[in-house]
C-alpha cells in the first residue's frame, strides 16, 4: 500500500502536470491568434503607430474572432459571419466611422408621393444586377458617406433602366459640392438627389473620382456631367408591400440600422435589431432563399470584401411594420 506521503506527491505531480497543460494550452492559443492577427494585418495592410496601439487593437481583434468562431459554431443561424477589415474595431468605434446617414427631420428634402400606377409587374424575385443597372461595389473607406453611395446608386439604377446605359456616377461632387451636409460626417439621401437635380446633373466617377475624404467643390458645366434626375420620389414609411413595388421599378435608397452588419459574411440576416437608422444602403433587389426566408437583396458600400461580395440579404417581410432593423422606415429614390 502507498504511503501518504506518496500518495500526496502523486496529487501534487497531477495538479502540476495539469497546471503546466493549461498554461501551455493558453499560451499556445495566444501565439496562433497572434499569428491570425499578423496575417489578418498583412492582408488589409494595417499598421500601427505604436507598441501600446498594436497590444490594444490585438485585444479587440482575439475578442472579435472568438465572437465571430462561437458565433459560427451554433449551426442554427440563417447567416454567417468572418473576420474581415473590421476585426480590430470595438462595434462603437466601427459604427462611429463607417455610417453616416443622418436620421430625417422635418428639415428633409419634400418628395413626391410613391406612384402604384407606374409599377406595371412585380416579379417573385428580382436582382437589378442581373439586368445591368448596378456598378461594381465600392469602399467608402473612413469617410461617413454612404448617404451619397446610397443616392448615387439609386441614380446609376434608374438612369440605365431609362437610358440602357450604366454608367458608374460620382459620390465625390455631391460630397464636395452639397453644401446642405458635412460631407465625411454624414448626410441625407434626399439632399443628395436634391443637389443633383439643382445641379443639372452629376459627373462619372471617372471625371470626379472618389477620394475617401471631402475635398474642395471642383466647378462644372451641365454638358460635362454624365447623368441627371427630375425629382425626388418616396415610397410610404412602414409598407414593405410598397416597398416591394417600388424596388421591382427601381433599385432605391434605404436607411437602416447597421449594429449586426459590422462581421456579416454571408446568407440571409436575421433576429432581434434595433430602428437606429445611422446607415445607408441601396435596395437592388428581392428573393426567396434556398431555406425559404424571403429576403432583401442590398448594395453596400464597405467593398467587395465584406459581405456576399459587398451585398447583403435581409430577411423581409419580418412582425414589425419597421421592417428588419427599420429598413422600411426610410425609402427614397430618384425620378428621371
Amino acid at each position: 500500500m502507498a504511503s501518504s506521503r506518496n500518495i500526496s506527491l502523486v496529487i501534487l505531480i497531477c495538479i502540476f502536470a495539469s497546471s503546466s497543460y493549461q498554461a501551455t494550452s493558453l499560451i499556445s492559443r495566444d501565439h496562433i491568434m497572434s499569428m491570425k492577427h499578423e496575417k489578418w494585418m498583412s492582408q488589409y495592410n494595417r499598421y500601427y503607430e505604436s507598441k501600446e496601439e498594436k497590444v490594444k487593437r490585438f485585444k479587440i481583434f482575439k475578442y472579435n474572432v472568438d465572437y465571430i468562431e462561437s458565433f459560427n459554431r451554433v449551426g442554427t443561424h440563417t447567416y454567417q459571419l468572418g473576420i474581415n477589415q473590421f476585426a480590430d474595431m470595438t462595434s462603437e468605434e466601427f459604427l462611429a466611422k463607417y455610417t453616416g446617414n443622418s436620421m430625417p427631420s422635418f428639415q428633409s428634402s419634400p418628395v413626391a408621393p410613391f406612384k402604384y400606377e407606374n409599377v406595371k409587374d412585380v416579379p417573385p424575385s428580382l436582382d437589378w444586377r442581373e439586368k445591368n443597372a448596378v456598378t461594381p461595389v465600392q469602399s467608402q473607406g473612413p469617410c461617413g458617406s454612404c448617404w451619397a453611395f446610397s443616392a448615387v446608386a439609386a441614380i446609376e439604377g434608374i438612369v440605365q433602366i431609362k437610358s440602357g446605359v450604366l454608367t458608374s456616377l460620382s459620390e465625390q461632387q455631391i460630397i464636395d459640392c452639397d453644401g446642405a451636409f458635412d460631407g465625411c460626417q454624414g448626410g441625407r439621401m434626399e439632399k443628395a438627389f436634391e443637389f443633383v437635380e439643382r445641379n443639372g446633373g452629376l459627373a462619372s466617377d471617372t471625371d470626379y473620382p472618389y477620394q475617401t475624404m471631402e475635398g474642395v467643390c471642383s466647378t462644372n458645366t451641365p454638358s460635362s456631367l454624365a447623368a441627371s434626375i427630375t425629382g425626388i420620389g418616396g415610397v410610404p414609411q412602414n409598407n414593405e408591400t410598397a416597398m416591394l413595388m417600388a424596388v421591382a421599378n427601381q433599385p432605391i435608397s434605404v436607411g437602416i440600422d447597421p449594429s449586426l452588419f459590422q462581421f456579416y459574411r454571408s446568407g440571409v440576416l436575421t433576429g432581434e435589431c434595433g430602428t437606429n437608422r445611422t446607415h445607408a444602403i441601396t435596395a437592388v433587389g428581392y428573393g426567396t432563399s434556398e431555406d425559404g426566408i424571403k429576403f432583401w437583396l442590398f448594395k453596400n458600400s464597405w467593398g467587395p470584401w465584406w459581405g456576399e461580395d459587398g451585398y447583403i440579404r435581409i430577411q423581409r417581410d419580418v412582425d414589425v411594420v419597421e421592417g428588419m432593423c427599420g429598413l422600411a422606415m426610410d425609402l427614397t429614390y430618384p425620378i428621371a
